[in-house]
């Protein structure tokens, strides 16, 4: 098994390949404000996507509980931040949970959400 911070990363870089791969260009990786962070922020075309990464290298405890709602605002509170500094107008945004589980050949299995958790009212 793969220590859990090495095995953040390495999750983190799968998730960054996938969204290329679907063509989406990486704007920022672990975007940070004293209120919250997004992992991932991604574009592509007129859609702006703020992902959270959790990874897990067991399965006791169920991956769709990792994302609480005091996370989600978090998430959307540092990506309400981003969109002002960045003066995004005219954009759609869109929450997305990436869920990647390793196991103990590592490899990692990714779950992809979009539209995982949304803002009442928008952004």
């Amino acid at each position: 098994m793969i220590k859990s911070h090495v095995f953040g990363k390495k999750a983190e870089s799968a998730v960054v390949n996938l969204l290329q791969a679907d063509h989406f260009t990486i704007l920022e990786q672990n975007y940070t404000k004293f209120f919250g962070e997004v992992d991932i922020i991604a574009q592509k075309d007129d859609v702006v996507i703020f992902v959270e990464v959790k990874a897990r290298n067991n399965s006791q405890i169920s991956m769709f509980d990792l994302v609480t709602p005091s996370k989600q605002q978090k998430v959307i509170k540092a990506a309400r931040a981003y969109i002002a500094y960045n003066n995004l107008k005219n954009m759609t945004y869109r929450f997305d949970v990436a869920l990647v589980q390793g196991n103990k050949n590592d490899e990692t299995e990714i779950t992809y959400i979009p539209n995982a958790f949304y803002q009442k009212g928008g952004l």
